[in-house]
């Protein structure tokens, strides 16, 4: 692995493993971001692994290899691991046979019962309030949490990501999970037990046990500090920061050297190491 910090402008060699965000990093929107059709085509190529990663709740694997095969990438479900995935796998490993009240969107929904637990809003039956990015939160949901954290003080609170916001295309956003999560510890005093999307380790490590590789032969790539790459930093993973995202050259020249990414990128094809060099 480099040295932490090292914040070089491009890689020197090549890895065996690509672990990639999605929004803001493969693409935004609709739209591949430059340079991503031609690095990830090239990799698989020359026989290297990909993975992608999303702290998106609202889509589940499939819905994003459809999107990616949509986009000229076409990828097996089984190499993308998002919070649905992580979620799902976390409450049927750790709350077997829980009642789950989920704050979040019909994949997820759908994910958490087909892992056999129980979807209640009832508070007086709930053992975990899942909060999660949500665009029909409403205070009927609030009050649900409000009930079953406060009022009954049986459940959990978890999440599947702590991002402030999604972005969109034009420099719009939307609310994510940490709004819906910091609405119900205001008004309960409960505070979030469990985050199990980036950058916590529980993603890393799953996508690692996919591939089939140590953690010094993969690169994580991603446009988010205090996601994508602190994640990486955390499991000593060397990183790329790509400035097509949230992040900036001035930000990550901000964190703590110990904190920063390997490498800082314009494109993401600059991953690609030239023959010969």
């Amino acid at each position: 692995m480099s040295a932490p910090g090292a914040g070089r402008a491009a890689p020197a060699r090549m890895y065996d493993g690509y672990l990639f965000d999605l929004d803001g990093t493969v693409y935004l929107g609709d739209e591949l971001l430059p340079g991503a059709h031609e690095l990830i085509t090239a990799l698989r190529e020359q026989g290297r692994q990909t993975l992608f990663l999303s702290n998106n709740p609202t889509k589940d694997p499939q819905m994003y290899a459809e999107k990616l095969g949509r986009l000229g990438l076409p990828t097996p479900t089984s190499h993308i691991v998002n919070t649905v995935v992580t979620m799902a796998a976390w409450l049927r490993r750790e709350t077997p046979g829980a009642s789950v009240f989920v704050i979040g969107e019909e994949p997820l929904v759908r994910a958490i019962r087909d892992a056999g637990l129980l979807i209640t809003d009832r508070p007086e039956e709930i053992d975990v309030v899942v909060a999660s990015y949500d665009r029909g939160f409403d205070y009927r949901k609030l009050q649900i949490a409000f009930d079953a954290l406060w009022m009954h003080r049986r459940a959990r609170l978890v999440t599947t990501n702590p991002d402030a916001y999604c972005p969109f295309p034009g420099g719009r956003g939307e609310p994510d999970a940490a709004a819906v999560v910091a609405a119900i510890e205001a008004c309960t005093g409960v505070r979030c037990e469990v985050n199990v999307g980036k950058p916590a380790p529980v993603m890393l490590r799953t996508a690692l046990d996919i591939l089939g590789l140590p953690a010094s032969s993969c690169v994580m790539v991603g446009d988010r500090l205090y996601t994508d790459i602190a994640m990486a930093v955390d499991a000593g993973v060397d990183s790329a920061l790509v400035l097509t995202g949230e992040s900036t050259r001035e930000t990550a020249e901000a964190v703590a050297p110990d904190r920063r990414p390997t490498y800082v990128l314009e494109r993401i094809d600059e991953l690609l190491v030239p023959p010969g060099r």
